[in-house]
């Protein structure tokens, strides 16, 4: 094993094994794909700046989550571009690491923000009363500088854990980026200790948010039940619907990812969910938000008619 270990400069991105004709094909769309990722969250966080009607706790966990989907897709997206029009798809080892720790720093950071907002609606529709007192925006900085935090230092510990292995053989990523699991099958000795720390991060990043979600989501129901009135119901729904939404969708694709059987491919398989996580997960978002969300698309009416009338 020493005689083969090297100095790591540079890694390999092998990437989409495709033909050069649907490469170009999937540049186009991905990079369409890109720039209304951009957009949306854009109109979502000028859209919650510019009314003060959306300057509450819930608009205040969303507009960090824009911002979490922004800086998620431009981690990753704009070197999977660049390597699907270039014949070297090299990555320095710097470049790699950062973009490892990013990339997980945000994953992280993502579950926790979709927590804070399930417990917002769960004091919102449970705890009507108590609202403003409970969820000031003292508890909602904190919660917020938390859960960046969190997802930060988290994402650390993986990293630093990396740095203490040797890389040896062809330094080949079978991904587009720099995933941790592929990069972990590069290195020459014992990963036993990251394979642990993977699944206890897992246990609290995943699990744990997703059950915490699903308790006050179940609340949540429960109350809505002892709702008289249809449109108090309507409106309580209505509340909640679009988070439902993008929990589901984030949660869901990252348990098929984790808990699904694995297939004959799993390598491939991986590499879609990661495009699913990258790509897809912060475009649907603020789509979502702006459909599904009466208040979003109130202000978004409001202003393109202020616009027309200037």
């Amino acid at each position: 094993m020493t005689e083969n270990q090297t100095w790591v400069t540079e890694f390999i991105l092998l990437g989409f094994p495709l033909s050069p004709k649907l490469q170009g094909f999937l540049f186009g769309l991905f990079s369409l794909f890109y720039a209304f990722t951009l957009l949306g969250n854009s109109i979502i966080l000028g859209l919650i700046w510019l009314d003060s009607r959306l300057h509450t706790p819930m608009y205040f966990f969303l507009s960090h989550l824009a911002i979490v989907d922004m800086a998620y897709a431009s981690n990753n997206v704009p070197k999977m571009l660049a390597n699907l029009l270039n014949k070297e798809k090299t990555i320095s080892f710097v470049p790699c690491i950062m973009q490892m720790f990013l990339y997980m720093a945000f994953a992280h950071t993502e579950c926790l923000i979709l927590v804070m907002m399930s417990y917002d609606r769960y004091v919102a529709i449970c705890h009507p009363l108590h609202y403003s007192v409970i969820m000031s925006w003292r508890v909602c900085t904190i919660q917020a500088v938390t859960s960046w935090a969190c997802g930060s230092l988290l994402a650390l510990l993986h990293v630093l854990l990396i740095l203490r292995l040797p890389f040896c053989g062809p330094l080949e990523i079978n991904h587009f980026f720099c995933e941790i699991l592929s990069v972990l099958k590069l290195a020459c000795a014992d990963m036993r200790l990251n394979q642990v720390v993977i699944f206890a991060a897992s246990v609290f990043i995943l699990v744990g948010p997703l059950c915490l979600v699903l308790v006050s989501y179940s609340r949540i129901l429960f109350a809505i039940l002892r709702i008289r009135s249809g449109e108090g119901r309507r409106k309580a729904f209505s509340t909640c619907s679009s988070h439902l939404c993008v929990v589901g969708l984030f949660f869901g694709s990252a348990i098929v990812m984790y808990m699904a059987p694995k297939s004959r491919h799993p390598e491939e398989q991986q590499k879609i969910l990661s495009l699913f996580y990258s790509l897809f997960n912060p475009m649907l978002n603020p789509l979502i938000y702006s459909l599904r969300n009466a208040e979003v698309k109130g202000t978004l009416k409001r202003v393109l008619w202020k616009e027309r009338s200037m």
